[in-house]
């Protein structure tokens, strides 16, 4: 299904010995990930097991120091994923922790935006959140990858998968860069391949190359009961023989990036950010010129918009900062009205009041009194809650005298899920 990019993660297990045949070890190149950057010969695979191996001899070789090291910090990492040290996973390791440090370090700075998405969607679905660390191994955490097959976004859905799990794909959007909606897509495609292989190596496998070539991996190796990513690895697309190496590898790194001296990157996001829903169609350029809020940043906040235009119903994320002065000047927004100052003492004040007289007559105080009036009316006519933690639709409707398929219609939902924090339009 999906190709992907750079490389972060957080869990491993530890090591399990197994004894393979001579037959069982090859040398072969392995395909490296889409977007790591680094040649073919640079990840020279010997064996196809969980063992360190020697190349050739199908023995296990002694380990060294630094192979005990990280077996003794993956083993301490709680996880529910195997992930064992072998050859390709420490060729992996060693070039996260070198060459590929500065990526590393760039996607760290963007973890603290992305992850509580991922572990969110995740944890609704009963998935191990090690599985947050996909995206950095799918898109190296950007929203506006694309893959040279067309794979789009963080977890890098083709168009015919995204739209089987409900992402909306058209000419203005593009759901599969949507940081929410396609982290539940990506959770509930994760349910359904581990229900599918009961195994999440397999799981992980089928979401790089699709249900398909594992099921004919697992044929080809004679449907052996209880069989797993590395009994079928040889049968495997090459690609995807190094994809759980990666992902293996990655979760060591983003765990262990401080013993390896990699120093997080400043973050380009905002710590804090919310969501509110447009009533009618509005540009990037409308929210910029008034909110305080460059159209760049907008991008990178909205990347499911193809067009920097918002279609009317949607969901529009802005930095905290500029949720209020965004309600508070939604009407004149909307309208293209000029820039106005929004700075705190005043963003109450801006659309209803002319501040550049400081002498006010009877008369401009009547006629502000009037704007005010208004634009009270406009807002009891669009008013918006914050969903509290334990909130549902339907509890939402009671509290304040409307209908679930009001509210529904009201904020562009097609089911039920909303999350702590997001802005409900309510009227």
């Amino acid at each position: 299904m999906l190709s992907f990019a750079f490389v972060s993660a957080m869990c491993a297990s530890a090591q399990t010995e197994v004894t393979v045949d001579d037959d069982s070890v090859k040398n072969e190149i392995i395909d490296i990930p889409e977007g790591m950057m680094v040649s073919e010969e640079d990840l020279m695979s010997d064996y196809t097991n969980r063992t360190n191996l020697t190349p050739g001899t199908g023995t296990a070789r002694e380990l060294s120091a630094d192979d005990s090291l990280i077996i003794s910090r993956l083993s301490r990492i709680p996880t529910t994923i195997e992930m064992p040290l072998n050859n390709v996973t420490r060729k992996y390791i060693d070039m996260y922790s070198t060459r590929m440090k500065n990526s590393v370090s760039v996607m760290l700075g963007a973890c603290n935006f992305y992850m509580p998405i991922f572990e969110e969607a995740l944890e609704r679905y009963g998935l191990p959140l090690e599985l947050k660390y996909l995206p950095v191994i799918e898109s190296a955490l950007r929203p506006s990858a694309t893959s040279r097959v067309g794979a789009a976004g963080l977890w890098q859905f083709m168009i015919a998968t995204g739209k089987r799990y409900g992402l909306e794909i058209n000419t203005l959007v593009d759901e599969r860069r949507d940081p929410i909606k396609s982290s539940d897509a990506a959770a509930r495609y994760l349910r359904d391949l581990y229900a599918m292989f009961g195994d999440w190596g397999l799981a992980i496998a089928a979401y790089n190359c699709g249900e398909g070539n594992v099921q004919k991996a697992l044929i080809r190796n004679g449907n052996q009961e209880g069989a797993d990513f590395w009994t079928v690895y040889n049968r495997l697309p090459h690609e995807t023989r190094g994809y759980v190496p990666a992902f293996i590898a990655a979760n060591y790194i983003m765990t262990y990036y401080c013993e390896h001296g990699i120093v997080p990157h400043d973050a380009t996001l905002p710590a804090e950010s919310d969501t509110v829903m447009v009533a009618n169609e509005i540009r990037f350029a409308q929210i910029s010129s008034q909110c305080n809020v460059s159209v760049d940043e907008l991008r990178s906040l909205n990347p499911q918009y193809r067009k920097d235009i918002v279609p009317a119903g949607s969901a529009l994320r802005l930095p905290d900062t500029a949720v209020e002065p965004y309600i508070v000047m939604e009407d004149s927004i909307m309208n293209g009205a000029p820039n106005v100052d929004i700075s705190s003492s005043t963003v109450r004040r801006a659309v209803t009041e002319d501040l550049g007289d400081t002498q006010v007559s009877s008369s401009s105080k009547s006629s502000r009194s009037s704007r005010s009036s208004r634009s009270s009316r406009s807002s009891a006519q669009n008013k918006s809650v914050a969903v509290k933690s334990g909130d549902s639709l339907s509890t939402i409707a009671k509290r304040n005298g409307t209908t679930v398929a009001n509210l529904r219609r009201l904020n562009g939902l097609k089911g039920d899920m909303i999350r702590p924090g997001q802005k409900i339009r309510v009227k």
